[in-house]
């Protein structure tokens, strides 16, 4: 069984970039406000694949017509349903400040449906599940999420599932550490 506490792929060191890294470094900390850190810092390896993934996180985190707290319920259960603690690490207590509540949080973490979501935090949960779990969604579901958040509303929704199990495969694959005393997620059956 392989040693999975190591990283497989460090960020290039800023040191040695190359001047398409270094562009993509400095555009990435323009807009962040911080240098590339987490996936983003292990896709410099491929500078035009992180920048490209960088503005659509940009949309789908910041500008989302599901608004940023179902956003951020998304990236949880994709974090849960990837086990990718890294991207729970940071999102979890972002979507608690969006206003997920941290009942529904834990629930989450632990591998359960929440109980006492809103209407619409349901709906998310049931649409994310059913794409993490089928790869797809059913007619009936389907037809539920564009009633209630519209054609743009459910693309943006697929969308942030699909671009945050992007991210957890990089971090998985790469096997980025969390930061130092850090709690990972439970390990479930």
């Amino acid at each position: 069984m392989p040693n999975e506490n190591y990283t497989r792929l460090a960020p290039p060191d800023p040191a040695q970039y190359t001047a398409e890294q270094k562009q993509a470094a400095d555009a990435f900390t323009a807009l962040r406000k911080e240098p590339p850190f987490g996936p983003f810092g292990l896709m410099l390896h491929s500078p035009r694949l992180m920048e490209n993934v960088q503005r659509l996180g940009e949309y789908l985190r910041y500008h989302s017509s599901i608004g940023q707290k179902l956003s951020e319920l998304a990236v949880l259960i994709t974090a849960r349903e990837c086990s990718q603690d890294y991207e729970w690490f940071l999102h979890q207590p972002i979507a608690v400040k969006a206003g997920v509540r941290q009942e529904i949080t834990d629930a989450i973490r632990d591998g359960k449906r929440p109980e006492g979501m809103t209407g619409d935090e349901a709906l998310v949960y049931d649409v994310s599940m059913e794409l993490h779990r089928t790869k797809n969604i059913s007619d009936a579901l389907y037809q539920r999420a564009i009633e209630r958040f519209g054609a743009q509303g459910v693309t943006d929704l697929i969308g942030t599932n699909g671009y945050y199990a992007l991210l957890a495969m990089q971090l998985n694959a790469h096997r980025m550490p969390l930061p130092e005393g850090a709690p990972g997620l439970p390990k479930l059956r």
